[in-house]
């Protein structure tokens, strides 16, 4: 029995998990790409490693920045599809390490490409494209023909690698695509996300393990979606019949003020804010107590105000479009994380480390 061959990278990540589990269970062999790290940083894909139940789930060591080993994996497995969502992912993080971000997200997506270009059978290339490359957005709605306008190394590394793809979908007819995936969250998120410190933070308010939720732009205004339903996204684009670009989105925009809020709906709080700017503060009505305040230290150098995005192609070519509610996701995150803060409350210490960094 033949099986189609996927290499995923990035498949220790939110999305790249997410996507394995989809693809394993339409009969792929999925062969993941992982860095070599002294401590395992494999917890989402753990249950993917036993071969009696997924035997056609295999991972491999690479790197996006070593194109000669990216070329040899290509070579030895022979896929039919590459799903590139590897990447430095931090927006915050980027602006500390911007030659780093551009290596990885930028150059990583052209060994890929040219890795392609160069073999004597059919590759269908996927590229995670970013809502940051829109940036400072010069249109609302951001659609896939919004100019982009990126605010930040992480933003404009996604530029570089979108155009990479599109050049050599056009100049070498390689079929590679472009998902332009605005914000997308899950229980899975990395917790130096602000939806994960969020509901990670509230659950431990909730518990007495934390005093007080420090964060940064309140008011920065996203549109918010389930990665679990986005990767059905990724494969429809990559199944699609020829290669091109795609906003993926739910149209739907919430600040992160909003965010707290339902998040804190779920815990019971009923959160009112007093003051502004700086001083603003987030108080739970019910003890009179602050829970939230503004960290200048989270700001970046660049802020982005506002993404939306429209995603009319992908429905009307992909069939595709969101199943979880704003609402619903901010539940689903909020319930996984109380079940984490609750078995840190057995334990009396923390599970996992949120360190402040200034992310």
């Amino acid at each position: 029995m033949s099986f189609k061959k996927a290499i995923i990278s990035g498949i220790t990540g939110q999305d790249g998990s997410y996507l394995a589990e989809l693809l394993l269970s339409k009969g792929y062999e999925v062969y993941g790409l992982q860095r070599r790290a002294s401590l395992p940083n494999t917890e989402r894909i753990d249950h993917l490693y036993s071969n009696v139940e997924h035997p056609n789930f295999f991972m491999m060591y690479a790197d996006l920045t070593d194109a000669d080993n990216l070329n040899r994996i290509i070579q030895k497995v022979q896929p039919n599809e590459i799903y590139n969502l590897g990447a430095q992912s931090h927006v915050g993080v980027s602006f500390d390490v911007p030659e780093y971000t551009m290596n990885v997200n930028a150059m990583g997506a052209l060994h890929f490409l040219e890795a392609i270009r160069n073999q004597n059978f059919p590759v269908r290339f996927y590229q995670a494209s970013s809502s940051e490359m829109f940036g400072k957005v010069l249109a609302t709605p951001q659609n896939e023909t919004t100019p982009f306008n990126p605010q930040s190394p992480y933003g404009l590394s996604k530029v570089c690698a979108f155009y990479l793809t599109k050049m050599y979908r056009t100049g070498f007819g390689v079929f590679a695509s472009n998902g332009i995936l605005f914000n997308h969250e899950s229980p899975r998120r990395g917790l130096n996300f602000v939806t994960r410190k969020i509901t990670l933070g509230l659950a431990r308010l909730k518990l007495g393990l934390q005093p007080l939720l420090r964060l940064g732009n309140l008011n920065a205004v996203r549109d918010w979606g389930f990665s679990k339903d986005y990767v059905e996204a990724i494969w429809r684009i990559v199944q699609y019949e020829k290669s091109d670009d795609f906003v993926v989105a739910t149209g739907e925009t919430h600040t992160v003020r909003e965010f707290v809020e339902a998040v804190g709906r779920f815990h019971g709080f009923d959160i009112v804010w007093q003051g502004a700017g700086l001083d603003e503060k987030g108080i739970n009505r019910k003890t009179n107590q602050t829970i939230v305040e503004v960290d200048p230290i989270f700001f970046r150098p660049n802020e982005v105000d506002l993404l939306q995005g429209d995603a009319h192609k992908a429905k009307k070519l992909l069939g595709w479009q969101p199943k979880t509610t704003f609402s619903e996701l901010a539940s689903i995150m909020a319930e996984s994380d109380l079940a984490l803060a609750e078995q840190e409350f057995k334990l009396g210490k923390p599970v996992v480390s949120q360190r402040r960094f200034a992310v």
